[in-house]
């Protein structure tokens, strides 16, 4: 999709197109943020239903009102299956919400690579729930470009959160099959991959070509969904990697308190996938 704004000619609305007829709306209370980055249109609005919105050219990335489902769904699958997350690396997250939910455990480290340090900045300033996480102690902030960190860094993971936008753009290689095998050189004994993969609907094709090359690089590779009801369609797609850790079969998973979505039951229930996107993906 070509980058564009989200706003109408009066600026009363924000619209996302999902597909070329249809997608979702937002009434503008107020406009609180509008520029270019180096790499994106950045807009930040407040809409009386759903809170503060952050768009990047034109497509919603996190409302106030619902962030917590995707966040919680892409944190925790992996992180509470792992006996003892330590060392977190998120690739992208530049809205602060993986790091917030990462920082909900015992790690030692995390690190935030975000290729758009403009995001952060405007997060920071506009998105009060998620500025506690960039202000901890635990969290190293790199601006720069997730597959060069990869390529460049010696740190070995226990947990690595990719929270990466669709692959268009600077994201595209972020969904290749060199980039997952560089991420498994930097997984440490134990460690899990949580990946976001996508709309359950419209990126079935995506799916299965991404499932053939994951099934050959890992032991464990399974899909896994959670809602997002402002992301298209709906339903959203994780992918969970390991060669240590199956996520169908773990029995002990260390949940922390306060979340609002994520439970023992969602975990289980998650990875029962509906006939159509098993039958593509098999």
């Amino acid at each position: 999709m070509a980058k564009k704004t989200a706003f109408n000619k009066d600026r009363s609305e924000a619209r996302e197109f999902q597909t070329p007829t249809s997608g979702v709306f937002f009434k503008i209370e107020k406009v609180l943020y509008d520029k270019r980055s180096k790499f994106q249109k950045i807009e930040i609005i407040e809409n009386k239903e759903y809170g503060r919105v952050l768009l990047l050219d034109g497509l919603v990335q996190t409302t106030e009102k619902d962030e917590f489902f995707y966040h919680e769904m892409l944190v925790h699958p992996a992180m509470a299956s792992h006996l003892r997350p330590k060392r977190v690396l998120i690739i992208g997250g530049g809205d602060g919400g993986t790091l917030r939910e990462a920082l909900r455990y015992p790690v030692e480290r995390a690190w935030l690579c975000e290729i758009d340090g403009q995001v952060i900045e405007a997060c920071r300033k506009h998105f009060d729930w998620l500025r506690p996480a960039f202000e901890d102690g635990r969290a190293e902030l790199v601006i720069g470009d997730g597959n060069v960190f990869i390529r460049n860094t010696k740190e070995k993971f226990d947990v690595i959160l990719v929270d990466s936008s669709d692959p268009v753009g600077p994201s595209t290689i972020l969904h290749s099959r060199v980039f997952y095998e560089k991420l498994k050189t930097r997984l440490a004994p134990g460690g899990i991959i949580a990946a976001q993969a996508g709309s359950l609907v419209l990126h079935l094709e995506e799916h299965k070509q991404k499932s053939m090359f994951l099934k050959k690089l890992f032991k464990h590779a399974s899909f896994y969904l959670g809602p997002v009801p402002t992301y298209p369609v709906g339903m959203w797609c994780y992918n969970f990697l390991s060669d240590a850790v199956d996520p169908l079969t773990k029995r002990k998973l260390r949940v922390p308190g306060g979340l609002k979505y994520y439970n023992p039951g969602i975990h289980r229930a998650a990875f029962a996938l509906p006939n159509f996107l098993a039958d593509k993906i098999r």
